[in-house]
């Protein structure tokens, strides 16, 4: 088993409570690892766990768990979990775990899941469009699509997505949530392969030559992917292609880094809308 197997990554931090006298981690931990990479899979085909499988009719159960162990993790080592769907039966999904510290096999992990009914637990046959992501997720296809449009073409996708994040999470009020600029704002929502809207984000003009982006929310379950940023580029390239000169918006505190990422640089100083910490963003185009 070769890295290079992998599309999906996620990255460990061995810590005291994993290991034993000797620092060497504790055997069971490794399905922990697993169990973890397998939540950022989902996470990386944009498919929300919870919502993703109540839409699919079903949910997965491990039948079948085992660790084949090559090395010993220590403690401080970080390691690298690659998770990779190897079989696709008529009810299951078998998965294989590398776990690599560097170039370093440490661990493989085989994951057999039954798809199944949720409250009885019986065997179900795996839905079309589940055995379809998986497949294009693993030949290295996108699994998702971004839709652009007016608010009547995408503002129920955008509305949904909006409330969710901004008002029933962070707590802003739902009458300047919505507000006056979607009905003469650009839109974009991102759909994964189910046709669920996963994140979104609007643009409007502040002035001559000038592009806002706001409203910028992503579904809680799948944040941490490249969802937020795909909206976000988007957004840009339709700014840049109407002529805008610059582009600014009013980023969340805890999302400034991100938009550092993308180009963007704060302006002022900070302040406070609908109760959360903001700063102000610009970008040259």
């Amino acid at each position: 088993m070769q890295r290079q197997d992998f599309r999906s990554f996620t990255r460990i931090e061995v810590r005291w409570a994993e290991v034993d006298a000797q620092k060497i981690v504790f055997n069971a931990h490794y399905l922990m690892y697993a169990d973890v990479a397998i939540t950022n899979y989902w996470r990386q085909l944009a498919i929300p766990y919870e919502s993703g499988f109540a839409a699919l009719g079903g949910e997965l159960f491990v039948k079948k768990a085992s660790t084949t162990y090559h090395g010993s993790a220590t403690l401080g080592d970080v390691l690298e979990v690659g998770i990779r769907c190897v079989k696709q039966g008529n009810t299951s999904l078998q998965f294989e775990a590398g776990i690599f510290r560097g170039m370093e096999l440490l661990n493989t992990v085989e994951l057999v899941y039954v798809f199944a009914d949720a409250a009885t637990q019986s065997p179900r046959p795996l839905p079309q469009e589940l055995r379809d992501v998986l497949a294009a997720f693993e030949a290295g296809r996108e699994v998702v699509s971004l839709r652009t449009g007016s608010w009547n073409d995408l503002g129920r996708d955008a509305e949904r997505l909006r409330l969710a994040v901004f008002v029933r999470e962070q707590g802003v009020p739902r009458e300047i949530e919505i507000d006056e600029f979607d009905p003469v704002a650009r839109h974009v929502v991102l759909f994964n392969a189910l046709n669920q809207p996963v994140a979104t984000g609007r643009l409007v003009s502040d002035a001559p030559g000038v592009g806002r982006i706001g409203r910028m929310a992503v579904d809680r379950s799948v944040r941490g992917g490249r969802w937020g940023r795909m909206v976000l580029d988007s957004l840009v390239a339709a700014a840049r292609d109407r002529g805008d000169r610059e582009i600014v918006l009013h980023a969340q505190r805890h999302a400034e880094a991100f938009y550092l990422r993308a180009g963007f640089a704060p302006v002022g100083e900070p302040y406070e809308e609908a109760g959360i910490p903001h700063i102000t963003m610009r970008r040259a185009l």
